[in-house]
């Protein structure tokens, strides 16, 4: 007994660093739009919760909701859902529109094919413009490999360094978001988006540290000044 608990264990811990040491199971790190010439949107945002406008989950995760006063989203229909609120800016730093996440586990992860799958959407509002839908499924597996955790297994509880992702996955044949466009310039749109991350530094205690997205429309129908 002794000799098949310790023969499971050692099989177990094998398979564990095959899954997370495998050479085969990179991160993209060049968007599927970089080869279209058509015209783009390109706006950035915080993906520290701390500083956004407002974010919410179920209240058990090791990131604190933001403002205090915001409600936790904890009934059964909803329980897994992340909600974050951000200001989407420009290039140059500057305010253009509002943006709305909602993310979502995915059932289809699989760690085993190193798939840790995010379905979401984001609603975004750009004044003066119009209102777009993008929906997409992420895969958050080179973040958990390469942030998440080495800063659990770090003794500072933290991690710093240089990371950068594509994080869409689908649901494109090229692994694009789908994007609707809503009112205004936008109205009728359908085209495509690639959200990508950049972080510095995490903490597993309290969560993304120095870290913001991006994300890039490509805008076939209509044009849109963000300078």
């Amino acid at each position: 007994m002794v000799s098949l608990l310790i023969g499971m264990l050692v099989g177990a811990a094998l398979f564990a660093a095959g899954m997370y040491y495998n050479p085969f199971t990179g991160h993209g790190s060049v968007s599927p739009l970089a080869v279209l010439n058509e015209k783009h949107l390109d706006v950035t945002y915080t993906a520290v919760p701390g500083d956004t406008i407002l974010y919410t989950d179920n209240g058990e995760s090791t990131v604190n909701t933001h403002p205090d006063r915001v409600v936790d989203l904890w009934e059964p229909a909803i329980v897994d859902t992340r909600i974050a609120v951000v200001l989407l800016k420009n290039s140059r730093g500057n305010a253009v529109g509002l943006g709305i996440k909602f993310s979502t586990d995915s059932e289809q992860t699989a760690l085993i094919n190193s798939q840790a799958l995010v379905n979401s959407a984001w609603h975004i509002y750009l004044p003066g413009q119009g209102t777009l839908l993008v929906d997409q499924v992420e895969n958050y597996w080179p973040y958990l490999r390469e942030i998440v955790v080495p800063a659990r297994w770090s003794s500072g509880d933290s991690w710093k360094g240089s990371f950068f992702g594509i994080m869409t996955q689908g649901p494109g044949a090229l692994g694009t978001a789908r994007v609707s466009g809503g009112t205004g310039k936008f109205a009728g749109m359908n085209s495509e988006a690639v959200e990508s991350l950049t972080a510095r530094a995490y903490s597993a205690i309290d969560g993304p540290v120095s870290m913001h997205g991006s994300l890039t429309i490509i805008l076939p129908k209509a044009t849109i000044e963000t300078e």
